[in-house]
């Protein structure tokens, strides 16, 4: 485990972005696992000016994204599908095909599940996992629990995300059901990088890098992972 702490979000997303940048140069074919959230913005900024710049392509990438509200239109401005086409798949280079984000209104949803589960599988496994985490410690939307989740599943979203969360859905219902990838999902990816910033992360940080490893801070289980690095700013990082 590393832990990285930077004075600036911009400079936090530049070292963050050189993570991304190695990846999709050395490897014909990447595989990355991409979240949502305010903390990846300016990753995802800093991408797309490194793209726009020529130093870097996702013509062959591949993309599998952590979650997905449940029962939430696809075209909505809160669904996590929108918001990956906004601030980054739009302004880059990457194939819509190569894009994969769970149907938040499949039918069926544990045949969804297992279909995304198959996808990454046949994609040779994410390379690289971007994660943010919970002010409860979540990561995806793997909530505190009494075990840690495996594969991809549906979950029902806690009190404390909801208030979190809410905040997006000034004029209607914010969804209390997600689909998203288990914590064993998670854990597979070849390399984590988790950012935070912000005093109200600086609990959960506390508790997923020098507490107990346990469900009720899912992000502490990344504790067994064995190549994830941790960007915080100062403010996530004070207590450590």
């Amino acid at each position: 485990m590393k832990v990285l702490v930077f004075d600036t979000a911009e400079a936090l997303a530049q070292r963050c972005a050189d993570e991304f940048s190695a990846l999709l140069r050395t490897k014909t074919t990447p595989v990355l696992g991409l979240a949502t959230g305010a903390s990846p913005v300016p990753t995802y900024k800093a991408l797309i000016e490194r793209y726009t710049a020529g130093e870097i392509s996702f013509r062959n990438v591949t993309t599998f994204n952590l979650d997905e509200y449940c029962e939430l239109p696809r075209n909505d401005k809160n669904s996590y599908y929108t918001f990956m086409h906004e601030n980054l798949f739009d302004h880059v280079d990457i194939k819509e095909e190569n894009v994969h984000i769970l149907n938040g209104n499949a039918p069926d949803f544990e045949a969804e599940a297992k279909s995304y589960e198959a996808d990454i599988r046949a994609a040779g496994g994410i390379d690289l996992q971007l994660l943010g985490i919970g002010t409860n410690g979540h990561i995806g939307f793997n909530e505190p629990d009494v075990k840690f989740t495996k594969s991809t599943f549906v979950v029902e979203l806690s009190q404390s995300t909801v208030n979190s969360n809410s905040i997006y859905f000034e004029n209607s219902v914010m969804p209390k059901h997600a689909i998203t990838m288990g914590i064993g999902s998670i854990m597979a990816a070849k390399k984590v990088l988790l950012i935070a910033t912000g005093q109200k992360k600086a609990e959960a940080i506390r508790a997923c890098v020098r507490g107990d490893i346990t469900p009720a801070c899912p992000a502490s289980i990344l504790q067994f992972h064995p190549d994830v690095t941790f960007f915080l700013d100062r403010d996530a990082a004070k207590l450590l």
